[in-house]
């Protein structure tokens, strides 16, 4: 599966991981542009690092503004952008969510995506209050983060018994001092950390149910399976049923 409308073809086993943000993340862009009725979108994506979502929102024929940290990344942000050919229609900036309005321009955006950037932040309340103060009055939020229950589930299945019990109990779903995540969230943690910051969760969605759980060797040689999988990932995203062992969880958010 690839994204449509003239995006970023992804490769079948990263389609696993990112097909359901896409499609969310697709849709409201599509929806906002019409209910705006501007066709170009101004998107920020804040950690976005080398554009693995930023380059294809720019192939949809949206400017993109990606805010990270790392020169490396941003370096390696410009390449991709050329290679794409929308070097016109994505910018870098250097700068985190903790100083986020000091390099971009407050209210300026339609949508902004803030994909996994709250498991390292200091204080994940005021970054979300950042990330949303850059919003439009009818912007939008996209906002991926890990989920707490997919730890626990994936360190189970591995026999490490004992660190998912840590990470069960955990205030932060951390499963011990290998744990290369500073914290993890469950749904409600997540929405109610939109709502503090004035949002409304419009769609939750559970990312990575099984893609992270299934063999690779069965997914790449089974005739079929790849595509089948992506299906059941597709379908189980919406189930909430399924929220508390995704890997990741995805909140669309827009203002009340």
């Amino acid at each position: 599966m690839s994204p449509e409308g003239g995006a970023e073809p992804i490769r079948p086993r990263a389609s696993l991981r990112t097909a359901v943000v896409w499609e969310v993340l697709r849709d409201a862009l599509d929806r906002r542009a019409k209910s705006t009725d501007r066709p170009v979108l101004e998107v920020l994506d804040t950690g976005g690092g080398t554009g693995n979502f930023a380059v294809p929102v720019a192939r949809l024929g949206h400017r993109v503004t990606v805010v990270d940290p790392s020169p490396d990344a941003l370096f390696a942000l410009e390449r991709r952008a050329a290679e794409a050919g929308v070097t016109d229609r994505v910018t870098g900036v250097q700068g985190d969510t903790q100083g986020l309005l000091g390099v971009v321009a407050p209210a300026g955006y339609d949508m902004v995506l803030c994909h996994g950037v709250l498991e390292y932040v200091e204080d994940a309340e005021q970054a979300v209050r950042n990330v949303v103060a850059a919003l439009r009055p009818a912007g939008a939020l996209s906002l991926l983060a890990a989920g707490r229950g997919g730890a626990v589930l994936a360190r189970a299945l591995a026999g490490h018994f004992a660190e998912a019990r840590h990470a069960l109990a955990d205030p932060d779903g951390r499963y011990g001092e290998g744990d290369s995540l500073p914290r993890r969230f469950s749904s409600e943690e997540l929405t109610r950390l939109v709502a503090a910051a004035g949002l409304r969760a419009v769609s939750v969605h559970g990312v990575r149910v099984f893609a992270d759980l299934v063999p690779g060797v069965l997914v790449d040689t089974e005739p079929g399976a790849a595509e089948e999988l992506l299906r059941l990932e597709l379908a189980a995203a919406e189930d909430p049923g399924f929220h508390s062992v995704a890997t990741q969880l995805h909140v669309l958010a827009e203002r009340g």
